[in-house]
């Protein structure tokens, strides 16, 4: 069910977080970092990290559980490489970033990452308030802004 759905209709954070509080409800009172551990008994080889740092790493179980990724990773691990690989392929096609750009960037994979996309209401909050939030965003990154934010997010929640 959490993918079959177009990708306008993906997963939200409230979603993961209705599936982990599901997952909590007896009787099997399972938490994200049971569940990662279990997986750890069963196969090391297949397991990275420790999976306690966010809620979104629920997505790297269901991931994982349902055969969809080989091994399992922390989600914020993931769409870090994601990023890097994107940043990459911006720079391949010659699209160039100031460091003020590459800033709000990492912001932004830093939320996506906790938060599973972007959206401009996030901007009200930090660390995007205390950088000038949704006004500042705009200035730094003009008319691009909605299309980039849609690009990361279908290219880092992938």
């Amino acid at each position: 069910m959490l993918y079959s759905r177009p990708y306008a209709h993906r997963l939200r954070f409230k979603d993961i977080k209705a599936l982990a509080e599901t997952i909590s409800a007896p009787p099997r009172n399972w938490t994200p970092e049971i569940l990662w551990r279990a997986y750890e008994t069963l196969d090391k080889s297949k397991v990275r990290g420790s999976g306690t740092r966010v809620l979104t790493d629920v997505v790297s179980l269901v991931r994982f559980a349902i055969g969809q990724e080989g091994e399992l990773v922390p989600y914020p691990e993931q769409v870090n490489q994601r990023f890097t690989a994107w940043m990459a392929r911006q720079e391949v096609n010659g699209r160039a970033f100031t460091a003020e750009q590459r800033g709000w960037l990492e912001d932004i994979r830093d939320h996506v990452a906790s938060s599973l996309r972007i959206e401009p209401d996030d901007f009200e909050y930090s660390p995007f308030a205390q950088r000038g939030g949704i006004g500042r965003v705009y200035q730094v990154f003009g008319p691009e802004l909605p299309q980039l934010l849609e690009e990361l997010n279908e290219a880092l929640a992938a």
